[in-house]
C-alpha cells in the first residue's frame, strides 16, 4: 500500500499522472539533473574541505573490493561512544547543512544531500519510519539483533556477488514477504530514487558507470533490482528501534562507489545519530529524513547513539564491487574468462594496476559540475 496522496480532485489526478510519467522516464533513461539545479546547488555550494588522499585508503588490487580491516582498525570498533567523547578525541563537529565532501584535490567524494523540500516527501519519510518500526515489532521480530555492524535487526534485499558466488544472485533472506512489502511501498521507492538522483547529480560519471553495469546485468537477472528508479543493486533496512552502527567499513561494496544512507526516526539530531567519519575525524549531524552519500567501503564510519527514549532506523543502498567485476568480465568469473577469452583476461589484468585511480577519477570537481551545466540545453 502506497502513501496516500494529499491532493484530490482533477488537479490531484493530473499531478499524479505527470508524476507517473516522470517516473516512467526515469526508469528508462535514468536521472537527468537540470542545468538550473547545478547553478543553484553546485556553483554556490559551501563545501566540507578535507585532507582525504585516495592513495591512503584500503583497497585490494584491482579495486573491486576494499581492503579487509586489520586488528588495529578493529580494536575498539564496537565501543559505544557519545558525542562528548568524540569531541574530546579531537573530532570536528559539523552542523547539518547540505554540503559536498571534497578531498585534497578538489574532488567531491560524498555529499550531505539532505531531502527534497516537498510535503509529499515528508509524508514518505514518516511512513517509511512507521513501516520499519512495525517490522521490528512483528514480521522480523526474530531477526538476529547482533552482527558486525551493530546491535539491531536488519533485512537485506537486492542483487549481490561475492563470497564464492559464481554469478549475480538475489539476496534471499528469511523474510521474503516483509521485503516485498517494503520494496513495493511508494515511500521507499521515492527515498531510493532520491538517493540515486543525488549520485547522478554530484558524481555523474560514477552514476553512468553504475548504469553501464546494470545494462549488462539486468537482462540476465532472475529478479530485477529492488528499486525501479535507483541504480543501486541492493539495500538494507535497519529496523531499529535504536539503530547506531559500530565503526566499520562495507568492504564488499565498490571501493570508489558511494552508498546512500537515509536516517529515519524521531530523535534530536544535535545530540545523537551523527555520522562519524573516522579517517577524516568528522562527526556530522544527521537529522531524520536526510540522506548522506559516502564511499562506505573505504572510509570507516559509525554513528553516535541516540537517547534510549528516542527512536532511530535507517535505510541504505549500495552495489557490491563483485557485480562490476562480473559485468566487466563479460558476465563470467575470472577463472571462466581466463579459459574462454585469454586475450580479454590479459587486458583486464593489466588494467588492474590503474583501476583504482580510474575509479577515483569518476568523482567530479565542483568546477566540472558547473561546466557540465553550461553544456546542457536550456530547459
Amino acid at each position: 500500500m502506497g502513501t496516500p496522496h494529499p491532493r484530490g480532485g482533477h488537479r490531484g489526478r493530473a499531478h499524479r499522472a505527470r508524476a507517473r510519467k516522470r517516473a516512467a522516464v526515469t526508469e528508462m533513461e535514468g536521472h537527468r539533473p537540470r542545468a538550473a539545479a547545478y547553478a543553484k546547488h553546485a556553483a554556490k555550494a559551501s563545501t566540507i574541505e578535507t585532507s582525504l588522499n585516495p592513495k591512503e585508503l584500503p583497497v585490494q588490487y584491482g579495486a573491486y573490493r576494499a581492503g579487509v580491516a586489520g586488528a588495529k582498525e578493529l580494536y575498539g570498533s564496537k565501543k559505544k561512544r557519545g558525542l562528548e567523547e568524540f569531541l574530546r578525541l579531537g573530532f570536528q563537529r559539523i552542523g547539518w547543512n547540505g554540503m559536498p565532501l571534497v578531498n585534497a584535490t578538489g574532488r567531491v567524494f560524498g555529499v550531505l544531500a539532505g531531502r527534497p523540500n516537498k510535503a509529499t516527501y515528508a509524508a514518505h519519510i514518516l511512513r517509511a519510519f512507521s513501516l520499519l518500526n512495525a517490522a521490528a515489532r512483528t514480521a522480523a521480530k526474530g531477526a538476529p539483533s547482533s552482527h558486525r555492524r551493530g546491535l539491531f535487526a536488519a533485512v537485506t534485499v537486492g542483487i549481490s556477488y561475492g563470497q564464492g558466488q559464481t554469478g549475480a544472485a538475489s539476496l534471499e533472506g528469511e523474510y521474503p514477504e516483509l521485503c516485498a512489502q517494503l520494496v513495493g511501498d511508494d515511500s521507499f521507492q521515492e527515498i531510493a530514487s532520491f538517493g540515486s538522483a543525488m549520485l547522478a547529480f554530484w558524481a555523474p560519471r560514477l552514476y553512468q558507470y553504475y548504469r553501464d553495469c546494470n545494462a549488462k546485468l539486468d537482462p540476465t537477472l532472475g529478479k530485477p533490482r529492488p528499486f525501479r528508479r535507483s541504480v543501486f543493486a541492493a539495500a538494507t533496512f535497519n529496523l531499529g528501534p535504536n539503530v547506531w552502527t559500530f565503526k566499520h567499513r562495507d568492504v564488499l561494496n565498490l571501493p570508489f562507489g558511494w552508498c546512500a544512507i537515509t536516517a529515519l526516526g524521531d530523535f534530536d539530531h544535535t545530540k545523537g545519530g551523527h555520522l562519524v567519519l573516522w579517517e577524516l575525524k568528522l562527526i556530522i549531524e544527521f537529522p531524520p529524513g536526510a540522506t548522506i552519500l559516502i564511499p562506505s567501503a573505504t572510509i570507516a564510519h559509525s554513528n553516535v547513539p541516540v537517547d534510549r527514549t528516542e527512536h532511530r532506523c535507517s535505510f541504505t543502498q549500495y552495489t557490491a564491487g563483485g557485480l562490476f567485476r562480473y559485468a566487466d568480465n563479460g558476465l563470467r568469473t575470472e577463472a571462466e574468462l581466463a579459459v574462454e577469452d585469454p586475450e580479454m583476461y590479459d587486458k583486464l589484468l593489466a588494467e588492474k594496476d590503474v583501476r583504482w585511480q580510474k575509479g577515483v577519477d569518476l568523482w567530479s570537481t565542483l568546477e566540472e559540475l558547473v561546466e557540465l551545466a553550461e553544456t546542457m540545453e536550456p530547459e
